[in-house]
Formats: structure tokens, sequence, C-alpha cells
């Protein structure tokens, strides 16, 4: 028998690294409270005074999503600073399209092994994207949990809750024929598909993270790893501005299991796919894959990382401030009678 007795540390839980990873994303967290935020790190639940003084009927819009296998690209390249703005900025668009600005994030990160310095910089990007957001990063878990996660897997989740005017909601109800449909820029993959690219790149061909690639003229890992884009600072100028009928995160689904679901059920889309530039790394994974273009647009956002659907008579002035914000946006498609559905020509 021996002598001494069993800890969680001998099962594989240190609360000890879970205590210094806290201390190490302190400083990340703090730098994201507003004036609203009545708790600080480390309390049971996190608190923020809630002010609605200039709505006449708030709602709360809440999103709860996770990065998919990218985070294993991440792991492969041992680089955890992009993972986390990623996690906010695909939860931010994703209320945004119902035209919610976000109000707090509460994060979740669990990991076979807890290493403090890679969870601080999962959480520091999180951060630096919830700055950006002007969101407050109200709360989190982090979980170390061996048998669960293989030994250097990890995972990440996070919810987001924002808020929204009653009579600011956009809900795709006021979509009709003629309306047309704009594309704005993506930054790269965002955060889909990425099963199937490490399917494509790295078991049928063998590609390194580190491998220079002259059909992206960059380093692979670099592309990979690109964050996902928010779109809440210029689609917000729009909303200020304009009348927007629907808007769709495209993320996983992409052109075909995205937008039908903000399209009333006599509209359909046609998008031209002339209208846009693919960036290199859509046309570098169909050609070494053999994917079918309907396949493309399905699994990927191909280079739109969101659309706004938006009266006929608005999209010129609609696409030139979006340009003036900084962001590449195209007219790629309008809406026509038809069945709730997507036609990409």
């Amino acid at each position: 028998m021996a002598e001494d007795g069993s800890t969680y540390k001998d099962a594989g839980v240190d609360i000890e690294a879970g205590e210094e990873a806290v201390r190490r994303l302190k400083e990340f967290v703090q730098s994201t409270y507003t004036a609203d935020v009545l708790t600080d790190v480390g309390s049971f639940g996190g608190m923020l005074r809630l002010n609605t003084a200039d709505m006449t009927e708030p709602v709360l819009v809440s999103s709860i999503d996770g990065v998919g296998t990218k985070v294993k690209i991440a792991a492969m390249a041992n680089r955890f600073d992009t993972i986390g703005v990623d996690l906010v900025n695909h939860c931010v668009n994703d209320i945004l399209v119902q035209g919610a600005k976000p109000l707090f994030f509460l994060d979740y990160y669990a990991t076979s092994k807890l290493i403090p310095e890679q969870a601080a910089e999962v959480v520091k990007g999180a951060a630096e994207a919830c700055r950006e957001a002007g969101c407050a990063l109200l709360g989190g878990e982090i979980a170390e949990m061996p048998g669960v996660y293989l030994d250097g897997e990890f995972d990440l989740a996070g919810c987001i809750v924002g808020i929204v005017d009653r009579s600011r909601i956009v809900d795709g109800s006021k979509v009709q024929h003629g309306d047309v449909v704009i594309g704005l820029a993506s930054s790269g993959l965002h955060t889909n598909g990425y099963s199937l690219v490490r399917k494509i790149l790295f078991e049928d061909h063998d590609y390194k993270l580190d491998q220079y690639v002259p059909e992206l003229g960059a380093v692979l890992g670099e592309v990979l790893l690109v964050p996902h884009k928010s779109y809440l600072k210029p689609v917000s100028a729009v909303l200020d501005n304009f009348d927007v009928h629907a808007m769709a995160h495209l993320t996983g689904g992409g052109f075909y299991g995205n937008i039908p679901r903000v399209l009333p059920s006599d509209c359909q889309v046609t998008v031209e796919r002339r209208h846009w530039t693919v960036p290199p790394i859509f046309q570098f994974i169909q050609e070494k894959g053999n994917i079918d273009p309907v396949e493309m647009h399905r699994t990927f956002n191909m280079g739109i990382g969101m659309i706004l659907i938006v009266p006929k008579e608005h999209a010129l002035a609609i696409a030139d401030l979006l340009q003036s914000q900084g962001e590449i946006a195209w007219i790629i498609g309008e809406v026509h009678k038809g069945a709730r559905e997507v036609t990409v020509i």
C-alpha cells in the first residue's frame, strides 16, 4: 500500500497550472472591461450592467460556436495567438447578421494537459478581438481533461450575447424580388472546411505547415492560420445609414447552406462567380483535391465572408460606404422569385 495518498495531479490534472494560467491571462481579460462590468476575474459568474437607455424595446441576441478543426492546425504549428481571434470574430459575425452588437463573451478552453503559456495566448487573442468589438470578455473556463483529449489536443468554444432594438432587427422578412446581393471579402478560409483541407493537403499530398507554396506566394501555415475577419464596424456603419433587408455569415455550409436561412419562402438568390476575385488558397485546394465547384461553394466561403441583401437603388452607395470603411465589397448577385434556394453561376 502506498504511504502517500493519491492526488489530483497524479490523475493528470494540475491545479497549480490552472492557477498559473489564470494569473497569466488576467491582464488580457481585464483589458476588455467597460464601466458596465461589475465583477473581476475569478468570480463564479460574470456580471454586466445592462444600459438600454437609447432603446425602445431591447432584445438580447446570443450565439455559441467553436472554430472546428482549425484548432488542429494551431496545435500542429504550435501557435495559439490567432485561434482566440477566430472564435470571437466568428461569434460577433453570427449575431451581427440580425443587427445585434456584442455586449459580452464567454470562452471555453479544454485540453489534455494544461500548459499555462498556451492557454494565455489563446485568451490573449480572444481579448484582442473583444476589445476591437467593444465586447467584455466576462468569463470563461479552462479545463484540463486527460483521457478525453489525446496528448497535445485542445478544443475551443465561445458564447456571445449582444443586443439590438427590436425595430432594428434584420431578419430577412423585407427581402423582395429585385433586391441586390453584396459580398464582403473574407480574409481566407476563416473557420470552416479545415477537415477537408487537412485531408487533401497533409494526408493526400504530404504538404508541411512550414512549407513555402509558390501557388500561394506564402508559407502554408501562415495562410491557413489567418484569423477569421470581423465585419462589425463596416456593417454597423451600413446599418446606421441604410435599410438592409438581410445578411448571412458564410460559415459551414457556404453559399448553399447559409444564404437560404435568411430568405422568404418565395425568394431565391442567383450569385455570379465572375463578380469577385477568389483568393489563391481556394483555387489551390480545389485543384489539389479535384473538388467539384458545387462542393467548393458548399464547404468554403470562396472569398466572401458575409453577404448583405439590400434594395437595388441603394446597392452602389452601400458598396461605396463599405469601401470607405476599408472593406473590399462586390455586387455579386440578386434576388428572384423562387423557392428559398441559391444558384451559383
